[in-house]
């Protein structure tokens, strides 16, 4: 029969979903878990460190006779920390796991099979491993991926069913969020509700900051929205999220753009926005010699 105690791994997951990441890795020492619970709780630290970009700690401690998340973690940061022509070995590697019949439908595998297939924008390959769901994460991403394929209508069906398990879910109410942010208008207000409401009942993270600061800009407040960032910014100087949000935010404000831009070629060179400023100045350039 199933336990109906105390969910052990709620604070350290709660944590990890806000973008609470050193706090999720401080107080992950929680004693008495059963096997499948530690193999969790280990899954969720060693994503949180990858969520810090250390990468290499994650690599050196999971080792080949690790549980099958742990593995797919482990490929998780092999594949950010590798160079994109060394990016093919890692999907080779996953797409093994995935098709070994005794562990290929492990709903962490397909979670990271997920979000590596979201990374090369390769969202059918994606959807794949992702769209029967099972878990609360795989139907959040779902809705992420969805969103990035502008499809906001099936967004909204997979946010039905997290609303149908668990309406005050952490990621029911990110995910919630986050598709009203897609779909605009009058709903960017219910958004900032919602990320205002984790703001006062859990500890400011970069993650919900961006979130309240994005309302903002849709709802034209962007001295508001530069205040936000400014404070996610405090917390992680290379988020590359707040970087690309300060940005756009001030070449609104008239405010010089250039440094945050900088920073953003640096530590995340693969981001959309570098790329998008990269394209702009070959534009240019190509007019310039044109006209010259």
């Amino acid at each position: 029969m199933a336990s109906t105690g105390p969910d052990p791994l709620f604070g350290l997951r709660n944590n990890f979903y806000i973008g609470a990441y050193q706090a999720a890795i401080n107080n992950s020492d929680v004693p008495n878990l059963s096997a499948d619970d530690a193999v969790e709780r280990d899954t969720l630290v060693y994503r949180s460190y990858i969520a810090l970009a250390s990468y290499q700690l994650v690599i050196s401690e999971i080792d080949d006779s690790a549980a099958t998340p742990l593995q797919a973690v482990k490929l998780l940061a092999l594949y950010l920390s590798s160079p994109d022509n060394k990016q093919e070995t890692v999907i080779t590697s996953l797409h093994e796991l995935l098709g070994d019949s005794a562990i290929g439908n492990n709903p962490i595998l397909r979670l990271i099979a997920g979000i590596v297939f979201m990374h090369e924008q390769d969202y059918n390959e994606a959807l794949k491993h992702t769209n029967a769901g099972g878990t609360m994460e795989l139907h959040a991403l779902n809705v992420q991926i969805f969103i990035k394929m502008h499809r906001s209508d099936y967004a909204e069906k997979q946010l039905r069913i997290m609303q149908q398990a668990d309406e005050d879910h952490t990621l029911t109410q990110l995910a919630n969020a986050w598709l009203n942010l897609a779909v605009g208008g009058s709903k960017i207000q219910e958004a900032y509700l919602i990320f205002q409401d984790f703001s006062e009942k859990n500890q400011m993270t970069s993650p919900i900051l961006n979130g309240k600061a994005v309302c903002c800009m849709h709802m034209g407040n962007f001295d508001e929205a530069e205040t936000l960032l400014l404070e996610a910014l405090n917390k992680d100087t290379k988020d590359s999220e707040t970087l690309a949000n300060l940005v756009v935010c001030s070449l609104h404000l008239g405010k010089p753009s250039t440094r945050y831009l900088s920073q953003l070629k640096i530590s995340h060179p693969d981001h959309m926005l570098v790329g998008r400023a990269a394209s702009a100045e070959e534009i240019f350039d190509r007019a310039v010699q044109t006209v010259a």
